[in-house]
């Protein structure tokens, strides 16, 4: 995401994948401020329309920062900026930005202001869930592309903290496969899981030297 830089397409598809990526992280830090849910729609987009518009991600660069970092010290300023100001975005105008009018029901979870976390480790959580959320994407679609969704659907539970009775032998079963293909595509899968993690952390960080320990920061965040 560092790659978003400059008017070319490349940079284009870096900002709006950064957009999709972080806006539930950032509008989670909004909601804990106590904002509405409206407002902190409008300060969301707000915020990644000034991205866009800017495109001076280059600080991050010259800092050699974080990605997590730079944008919640950006978005601190940005709310300082809007707070004594009245603000209405026109959504859709020149930019493509991100439906927050469609969060779904489980995405809400976090965001309200009766979370009892504060702001900062609301957007640290909400960072480490969508970073997972687009390692699986990409996972997913992988297996799409090789016809083994429904195989991925039944091992991902081993990923994550979802709770799956099937056995071994109850998916071999399931797939007409042994149990030994089973713990075999399960361990392929972990492998793959920790190689994409490490790719996508290491689009949010300059230096190659900051992906361990901005992975280990990911694990402690999911793990509090």
């Amino acid at each position: 995401m560092l790659a978003a830089q400059g008017p070319s397409p490349a940079a284009e598809e870096a900002l709006e994948k950064l957009c999709r990526t972080y806006w539930r992280p950032i509008y989670g830090f909004v909601r804990r401020q106590g904002v509405q849910t409206e407002e902190a729609k409008d300060l969301t987009q707000g915020f990644f329309a000034l991205l866009l518009e800017r495109r001076d991600l280059e600080t991050v660069r010259k800092e050699k920062g974080r990605l997590r970092s730079y944008l919640l010290t950006s978005l601190k300023h940005f709310l300082t900026n809007e707070h004594n100001r009245a603000m209405t975005i026109k959504r859709g105008e020149g930019q493509r930005l991100i439906p927050l009018e469609d969060l779904r029901d489980r995405e809400r979870v976090g965001f309200e202001p009766a979370e009892s976390l504060p702001a900062d480790q609301i957007y640290e959580r909400r960072w480490a869930l969508s970073v997972v959320d687009q390692v699986l994407a990409r996972l997913g679609e992988e297996y799409r592309a090789a016809g083994n969704i429904k195989l991925f659907d039944r091992l991902q539970k081993s990923l994550t903290d979802e709770p799956d009775r099937a056995t071994p032998a109850d998916t071999a079963h399931e797939f007409g496969m042994t149990e030994s293909a089973v713990r075999q595509a399960s361990y392929r899968l972990r492998q793959r899981y920790r190689q994409v993690l490490r790719e996508e952390i290491a689009h949010t960080v300059m230096a190659a030297g900051d992906i361990d320990d901005e992975l280990r920061h990911l694990v402690a965040v999911l793990r509090a």
